[in-house]
């Protein structure tokens, strides 16, 4: 199975509101029906979660500016998470926390996104 980036909004009440991804396991790339999902569920929205299937843990560029964005357009903040196939880390109050313990969504997110969870290790 080929990696992609997948994105998943996520409820207050930690249930998966929608859904997409890309075809790439380094880029999911802006849509507007994203823009769209998360304007209308913005007051059920608590998070907003991606995969790296190839890494990093940790947020990109790109990444911080789309928070910059969602937090300035929803004018309250969100916690943002990456899942990787080594860990979890989430934005929180403004800190990046390596999640001891992830939420039931993290590894059906890293199923869908190809990853494993262990790297491979060349012989």
């Amino acid at each position: 199975m080929r990696t992609r980036e997948v994105c998943l909004l996520i409820g207050r009440d930690g249930d998966v509101l929608w859904s997409d991804e890309s075809d790439n396991p380094f880029l999911l790339p802006d849509s507007r029906e994203r823009w769209e999902a998360i304007w209308q569920l913005r007051a059920e929205l608590a998070e907003v979660a991606h995969s790296h299937p190839e890494g990093p843990l940790g947020f990109s560029a790109e990444d911080e500016s789309t928070m910059s964005a969602l937090t300035s357009a929803l004018g309250r903040p969100l916690r943002f998470s990456v899942v990787a196939p080594e860990g979890m880390v989430a934005r929180v109050d403004g800190r990046d926390v390596l999640l001891s313990e992830e939420p039931w969504w993290a590894e059906p997110l890293r199923r869908v996104s190809g990853m494993r969870r262990e790297p491979i290790a060349l012989a």
